[in-house]
C-alpha cells in the first residue's frame, strides 16, 4: 500500500507492542459486548431487531476480511491495513452515536464493522507471524488484550450505573479512538518465505480441516444468546452494572488463566483436542444457564468461559498456525474468521427470535450447538491426528 505513515517512536519491544494493540482492541470489546445491547435497547430496538444488528458484522466480515486480507497478503502490508481499519472503525462509530432509528442504526453499524471486523484477523495473523519469528509463545501475549476485556468491561460497568444508556455509545467510541492510537504504534512486518508450506486451498479440500473450522465456528456460535441477552436477563434480575461486568470479568478471568498456561499444556492436548474441550465445556454451560440457576451458581457457570471460548480459541489459532501457507496468514485467518462468523451470524439472528419467546430457555438450543462442534472436533480429531498446539 502506498500509505505507509511509520509507527509511534517508542521504545517498546515488538512483544509489548502487540500486548498493548491487543489490550486496546479487546478493550473494545470489553466496553461493546455486554453493554451494546443495552444501548440499542435505550433507542428503541425490540429484542428480534437488537439480535438482526448484533448479527450484521458476523455478515458484512464475508466480504470485508477477504477484501482486507488479500490486500495485506499480496502488499505485505498488514500493519498498514490494520491502521486503515482502525481509522475507519473510529469513523464509523462517532457516526454511530448521532444515528436514531433501527434501520440508520443497522446501515452505519453494517458500514463501521465492515472496517472493523477484519481487525481482529488481522491481528492475530500479525502477531502469530512476529512472535514466532522471535521465538515467543502467543498465549502469554495474547493474555493482556483478555485482561484488558475484563477492565473495559468493568469500567462499561461502573458507567451503565451513572450515565444514561443512551449515552454508553461514547464509552465504545473513546475505545475505538484508544484502539486506533495502539495501531499507529505497531511495527511493519515484512514476510519471509523461507520454508515449504502446504498449498494455499489445501485449508478447504482438507476434510480434517473443514471439521476444525465447523467445530470451532459452532463452539464460538453457541455464544449467541449469551453475547446478545445475558446482560438484559441479569438487569431484569436486579442486577446492577458492576454485577453484570464482575461475571463477565470472571470468564474471562478463566480464559487469561488458560492462554497464560498455553506454554506448558502437554503434547496430547492438540489443537482438535481443545476444541473437543470447548465444545463440552460450552454444552454443560448453557444447559446449566437454561434452567435459571440461582445467583451463587452463576460465577462457578461463568469460569466454564475459560473451556467454551478459550479452550477453542487456542484450538482454532493453532490450527491457523500450523496450516497456513507462506504469505498467506491472513487468507488463512479470513477463512477461519469467516467460518465463525458465518455461524455466530445465523446463531445470533436466530437468539433474538428464541429469547423472544422462551427467554432464558434459549440457551439450550446453544447447549446443542456446543456439543455439535465437539463432535465435529472429535471427527476431525480422528481424520488428522497429531495436530500440535
Amino acid at each position: 500500500m502506498s500509505f505507509s505513515p511509520r509507527p509511534f517512536p517508542l521504545s517498546l519491544s515488538f512483544s509489548a507492542r502487540v500486548a498493548v494493540f491487543y489490550m486496546a482492541i479487546c478493550g473494545v470489546i470489553g466496553v461493546q459486548l455486554p453493554f451494546f445491547p443495552l444501548w440499542l435497547k435505550a433507542k428503541g430496538l425490540d429484542p428480534q431487531m437488537i439480535g438482526l444488528v448484533l448479527a450484521v458484522p458476523m455478515v458484512v466480515r464475508v466480504a470485508a476480511i477477504p477484501l482486507a486480507a488479500g490486500i495485506a497478503d499480496r502488499r505485505d502490508a498488514l500493519r498498514n491495513v490494520i491502521l486503515c481499519c482502525a481509522l475507519a472503525t473510529l469513523a464509523g462509530y462517532t457516526a454511530l452515536a448521532f444515528a436514531d432509528g433501527a434501520v440508520a442504526i443497522l446501515a452505519v453499524f453494517a458500514l463501521a464493522s465492515a472496517a472493523n471486523t477484519p481487525m481482529m484477523p488481522l491481528a492475530e495473523t500479525y502477531a502469530l507471524r512476529g512472535l514466532a519469528a522471535r521465538k515467543r509463545a502467543y498465549g502469554p501475549v495474547r493474555v493482556w488484550g483478555s485482561a484488558a476485556f475484563v477492565a473495559g468491561t468493568f469500567a462499561a460497568g461502573f458507567a451503565a450505573d451513572s450515565i444514561a444508556a443512551r449515552d454508553l455509545i461514547w464509552l465504545i467510541v473513546a475505545a475505538v479512538l484508544i484502539n486506533a492510537v495502539a495501531a499507529a504504534a505497531l511495527q511493519p512486518l515484512h514476510l519471509t518465505h523461507d520454508a515449504p508450506q502446504p498449498a494455499a486451498r489445501s485449508l478447504m479440500r482438507d476434510p480434517a480441516s473443514i471439521g476444525v473450522l465447523a467445530a470451532a465456528g459452532l463452539i464460538q456460535a453457541s455464544h449467541a444468546v449469551y453475547y446478545g441477552f445475558s446482560t438484559l436477563d441479569w438487569s431484569r434480575a436486579g442486577f446492577d452494572g458492576t454485577t453484570i461486568a464482575a461475571l463477565w470479568a470472571l470468564g474471562v478471568g478463566a480464559e487469561i488463566v488458560l492462554f497464560g498456561l498455553q506454554g506448558r499444556l502437554p503434547a496430547f492436548v492438540t489443537p482438535a483436542v481443545l476444541l473437543m474441550i470447548g465444545g463440552a465445556g460450552g454444552a454443560l454451560r448453557w444447559l446449566a444457564m437454561a434452567f435459571d440457576p440461582p445467583a451463587v451458581l452463576l460465577p462457578g457457570l461463568q469460569l466454564l468461559h475459560g473451556l467454551s471460548f478459550g479452550a477453542t480459541h487456542l484450538g482454532a489459532m493453532g490450527f491457523v498456525v500450523q496450516r497456513a501457507p507462506a504469505g498467506k496468514g491472513a487468507t488463512a485467518q479470513g477463512h477461519l474468521a469467516i467460518a465463525l462468523g458465518l455461524m455466530m451470524a445465523a446463531s445470533i439472528s436466530l437468539s433474538g427470535w428464541l429469547y423472544a419467546g422462551y427467554g432464558s430457555r434459549a440457551y439450550a438450543a446453544m447447549a446443542l450447538v456446543a456439543a455439535a462442534g465437539g463432535a465435529c472436533a472429535f471427527v476431525a480429531n480422528g481424520l488428522r491426528r497429531g495436530l500440535a498446539v
